[in-house]
């Protein structure tokens, strides 16, 4: 595996908790790919800073809409109306879907969300970016058949309902039509595992970067490569419904 880390905390754990799993949910930034690779985050936090305070000069930013973190800076917009929080919405999602022109797609994720499908479990993906940036990215690296209609992204103008409120998760496992305990959820930071805890669903901490395995202790299972989920999806069977 890439520089030398072992892929999964407990290969026998992954596997028993897939032998489980009638569903996978993928967030998107990280287990798919890195949204910002190209156009870095705090780049697209200023330029959405910068862009509201052109419509309201008299913002003043709290510490989240001060963040480097774009999403941190959307959850600061509902204080000045529901319309500046879909204006704000609106430019976001613009500027994360150019900045999906230059995403890098992640080690396996595009491996996993196949294996998932050719096991016969059900996929979703369930972000906190804009449905509209995680479709793009799918169209442009053909993956749309792999999930069809089932992409959750955050709801419009509602950026309190981002994870780790568990309401996209739960969107997610009635869409695929199954018991929340026969999903699991692939993320990459806390909002993932306690969205995931709130929503009844079990969640495989995604440890990309040093000290994320820490980081993500509560989750399930922890992997630090996208490529041994593939491999375990293909290798497990899904349970018999």
């Amino acid at each position: 595996m890439a520089d030398g880390r072992e892929a999964v905390v407990d290969v026998t754990h992954l596997r028993e908790l897939l032998a489980t799993i009638e569903a996978v949910l993928f967030d998107f930034d990280g287990p798919i790919c890195s949204v910002f690779a190209g156009y870095p985050a705090p780049k697209v936090a200023e330029h959405l800073r910068l862009d509201l305070q052109a419509l309201r000069p008299d913002l003043v930013w709290s510490a989240a809409g001060c963040s480097d973190d774009p999403l941190r800076v959307l959850i600061d917009t509902p204080a000045w109306g529901p319309e500046f929080a879909i204006a704000a919405d609106d430019r976001l999602t613009e500027l994360e879907t150019l900045a999906i022109e230059t995403a890098a797609p992640s080690h396996g994720g595009e491996a996993s969300m196949r294996a998932c499908r050719d096991s016969g479990r059900g996929l979703a993906v369930v972000s906190n970016n804009s449905a509209r940036a995680v479709r793009t990215y799918l169209e442009l690296h053909g993956l749309v058949d792999l999930v069809g209609g089932r992409v959750i992204g955050r709801r419009h103008g509602r950026p309190e309902l981002m994870k780790p409120h568990p309401a996209p998760i739960e969107h997610a496992v009635r869409a695929l039509g199954i018991a929340p305990s026969a999903a699991v959820l692939v993320g990459d930071s806390l909002t993932d595992i306690v969205g995931a805890r709130a929503a009844g669903v079990r969640c495989i901490g995604y440890a990309d970067t040093p000290g994320k395995t820490e980081l993500l202790a509560d989750a399930d299972v922890v992997i630090k490569d996208m490529q041994v989920l593939a491999e375990q999806l293909r290798d497990v069977p899904a349970p018999r419904r």
